[in-house]
């Protein structure tokens, strides 16, 4: 019998692994698919082209320092030179570089978030304290109520009277989140934290060598400390008496003193025979495009180096009216016309993940992630055509912005493909296994426990004893962070 069976290899699971097996507990990882790492993997994704690209997620904020050090996790974060570059459509634009708040205003939310993010990052990767708890420990109810307590787009009109500021800014709330500022749900409120809060500041940084050399890194790690790992082992069931648990998967079955879930709630509560946990279903809202370009887009704006603009996040029609109305347009289950999107280019700051042939030619890779994609704009028709539309709408809003058409600048396979493709929440859902594409795998929760019984537990608790979450489904997941992985195999080393 193992002391843990974790089913999933993606980062957390690997994360929960190795903790497990470096404590001397007996581990077995089961992936379903032929390799791990989840979302965080590095794909060749055009046949005869060297370059290697995150596929799905792609940045890194949320993982702790001190869990990599105690992980001995060695992947280099490089961080950006420019935070970002967001073109107005005059042609004119606001480049901020890392570091430098371009106004007093700016400065000022950032001391706001800054203050926030201090004293909640570090409780993240420890027990749950209580709302009341979390809120004493920021000391500041100002900075409490304008984050936690009021719709987002209240504290952003307070300090960015520019409607194109505002949008900046409010782009972190709705990453992979379908809602408005305005919504009195705070699901855009809880996004906007888990956005701003990453090590106590906040950066997105670049894994160097692309998200598969973290994740890779992470299984060698696992291996060494004497974990197993099986690949295209699917589980299709567990049963357990809440002391011990069976886990089925096609071909057989393996006992387990406690079992680690790396999937999301709705699908554990497949695997158990249990109701799905969530209403509604969880639903993504986002589309991907990766790109390789021969070279960068010229810019509408001569007087600035693309090299620049394209080094942090390149914002394209976020203003906080434009977002409004792509969200409308969502809403009523159309593909807004002008797609909000947000754009970055891996290789300006690591370029170890092109070919030397593609670096002497000075291509480039650019990620885009659009905003206000719900699933239910991809389901009830032809999926095909309405990932066409989707695509045709980023391009639209995308060269609205561009002194040229990206077209015009895609790098073309050996077979004379354009070096672009596209993942939407429906793919997603088939080829990761995420409920709706939600890449949270639910609803972000708050990072404290919302009832009383559920102080000093570590956010990963089931109403199964010794069933635990360890991925993105769990209060504090989310992103690449490890800290689901590391909270639930803390759950697990407090036992005895």
């Amino acid at each position: 019998m193992y002391d843990a069976v974790i089913i999933g290899g993606g980062h957390n699971g690997l994360v929960a692994a190795t903790l497990l097996a470096k404590a001397g507990r007996s581990v077995l990882v089961l992936e379903r698919r032929d390799h791990v790492g989840g979302a965080a993997v590095s794909e060749r994704p055009w046949a005869g082209v060297d370059a290697r690209i995150s596929r799905y997620s792609y940045l890194v904020s949320l993982m702790p320092r001190a869990l990599r050090e105690q992980l001995g996790l060695k992947t280099e974060m490089r961080r950006r030179s420019v935070s970002s570059y967001s073109p107005r459509q005059d042609g004119s634009g606001l480049l901020i570089r890392s570091g430098e708040p371009p106004g007093a205003n700016w400065a000022a939310f950032e001391e706001l978030t800054g203050k926030v993010a201090r004293a909640v990052f570090p409780t993240l990767t420890e027990p749950l304290r209580s709302r009341a708890q979390l809120r004493a420990r920021v000391g500041d109810l100002a900075a409490w109520e304008a984050l936690f307590e009021r719709p987002l787009g209240h504290v952003l009109r307070k300090y960015f009277e520019d409607d194109f500021e505002r949008g900046i800014i409010a782009t972190d709330a709705l990453i992979g989140t379908f809602a408005g500022l305005e919504d009195e749900s705070l699901r855009q409120n809880r996004c906007f934290v888990y956005h701003v809060i990453g090590n106590e500041t906040g950066d997105w940084d670049v894994p160097v060598g692309g998200m598969g050399a973290l994740t890779e890194e992470l299984a060698a790690l696992a291996w060494a400390a004497g974990a197993e790992v099986r690949l295209e082992c699917e589980v299709t069931s567990i049963e357990t008496d809440g002391v011990g648990a069976e886990v089925f998967f096609d071909g057989g079955s393996v006992p387990a003193r406690r079992v680690l879930a790396n999937v999301a709630p709705a699908v554990l509560a497949r695997l158990m025979g249990s109701p799905p946990p969530d209403d509604p279903a969880p639903e993504g809202a986002q589309l991907k495009l990766n790109m390789l370009l021969k070279r960068l887009p010229k810019l509408r704006d001569p007087s600035l180096d693309p090299h620049e603009a394209f080094a942090g996040t390149f914002h394209v029609n976020e203003s906080a009216t434009q977002l409004a109305v792509a969200y409308a347009s969502a809403q009523r289950g159309v593909v807004p016309e002008l797609a909000p999107c947000e754009i970055y280019c891996h290789s300006l700051t690591d370029p170890t993940i092109l070919g030397p042939e593609l670096r002497e030619e000075g291509a480039h890779t650019l990620t885009c992630f659009v905003l206000h994609m719900p699933t239910r704009l991809f389901l009830g028709g032809d999926h095909e055509q309405a990932k066409a539309q989707a695509i045709e709408a980023t391009l639209r809003s995308l060269n609205s912005v561009l002194a040229e058409p990206i077209e015009d600048v895609l790098y073309m396979t050996p077979s004379g493909e354009p070096c672009l493709e596209a993942r939407t929440p429906v793919e997603l859902e088939n080829e990761l296994g995420l409920p709706g594409g939600n890449i949270f795998h639910r609803d972000l929760a708050w990072p404290f426990a919302e009832d009383e019984s559920a102080v000093g537990t570590w956010g990963v608790e089931t109403q199964w004893d010794n069933v635990l979450l360890c991925g993105a489904g769990a209060r504090r997941g989310g992103g690449v962070s490890g800290i689901p992985g590391h909270n639930a195999a803390m759950k697990v080393l407090s036992e005895r």
